[in-house]
């Protein structure tokens, strides 16, 4: 246990000290450790036992499913790739990981972040509970992503989809996403007992379990109305596929059917998470407050808010004219 112990220290300095001070360290370790009892290697929790605690960690923070799932493969898939016992990685293994992981799997800046951004969570969590001296991922820094103007659809646009649905259905669900601001996830997930037609709003069910009620428009509530009325089976779902048995409708369902409505109009990249980007980009660039579209959009943090919105620049333009020029 304790040339373990020994081991695991040299391993941890070894970055930090030259060869002549790793001898003296070493020396310095075999005296101090000589006659003391340490807690035996048998009562030391192992790698799947540290990982199972800090998932526990994350589920008791309020985690969903999902992103548990998500920590747990990532930790796992790295620790795997760098062969070493949990205690034994250095920073340079997760620095050579996360290089090779990006140029030979081709991965984005986002990603390799993302996974950064888990494992500093994980061995963070280790230090602060003393299985580990200090965390091997504070000396890598947060991945610089280049910010991209993400497109939005213009009315012009909009008008087109609505005007080239072939049913009603589909108009309904243009219409939904558009003047709510809703996720693919949280629109397949609606029952029509959750919608309020009197008061045009629902409650959605968001990320992390979270409820948070969006609003809809008059438009939108007449194209919901008449979905609703020619309907001829007895599903719950406020969505369902256009023939028998008719199933609830899935993400993958909206999002191929809307890509070809896409690809029929000649409109680039239709995608339902783009009617969101466009909702926020308007609503700010209307003058309402960027506290109340976070809410809406049912977003943690502001920063988050702030990348889903592009400010006009003409108005950029106008107000340059307006306060400088």
């Amino acid at each position: 246990m304790q040339t373990d112990l020994i081991k695991e220290i040299e391993l941890r300095m070894s970055c930090h000290l030259n060869n002549t001070q790793m001898a003296t360290l070493h020396n310095v370790l075999i005296s101090s450790f000589e006659g003391t009892r340490l807690m035996p290697e048998s009562a030391r929790l192992t790698d799947e036992e540290l990982i199972e605690a800090f998932i526990s960690a994350k589920s008791v923070e309020g985690c969903s499913e999902r992103t548990l799932n998500y920590y747990t493969n990532t930790v796992k898939t790295v620790l795997k790739n760098v062969g070493k016992p949990v205690r034994f990685v250095t920073t340079d293994d997760l620095r050579i990981y996360l290089a090779r992981y990006q140029s030979e799997c081709n991965v984005s800046k986002v990603t390799i972040d993302n996974v950064r951004r888990i494992m500093s969570s994980f061995y963070s969590w280790l230090e602060d509970e003393d299985h580990i001296i200090k965390s091997p991922v504070r000396r890598i820094k947060k991945v610089r992503v280049s910010k991209v103007v993400k497109e939005v659809y213009s009315d012009e646009e909009m008008e087109i989809m609505r005007d080239d649905c072939e049913n009603i259905r589909d108009l309904a669900m243009i219409d939904i996403l558009s003047s709510t601001g809703m996720r693919v996830g949280e629109l397949v997930n609606l029952d029509i007992s959750d919608m309020d037609f009197e008061n045009r709003e629902c409650i959605v069910l968001g990320k992390g379990d979270k409820e948070r009620k969006v609003y809809f428009d008059a438009r939108t509530k007449v194209h919901l109305q008449l979905y609703l009325n020619e309907r001829k089976d007895d599903q719950s779902a406020l969505f369902v596929t256009l023939h028998h048995p008719f199933e609830r409708l899935m993400i993958s369902g909206v999002e191929i059917r809307l890509r070809e409505l896409g690809q029929k109009l000649n409109i680039h990249k239709v995608h339902p998470h783009k009617f969101r980007r466009t909702l926020a980009t308007k609503a700010i660039d209307k003058g309402m407050p960027i506290e109340q579209v976070q809410h809406l959009l049912g977003h943690q943090k502001i920063d988050t808010t702030l990348e889903y919105a592009m400010v006009n620049q003409n108005n950029v333009k106008i107000s340059h004219r307006k306060y400088i020029g």
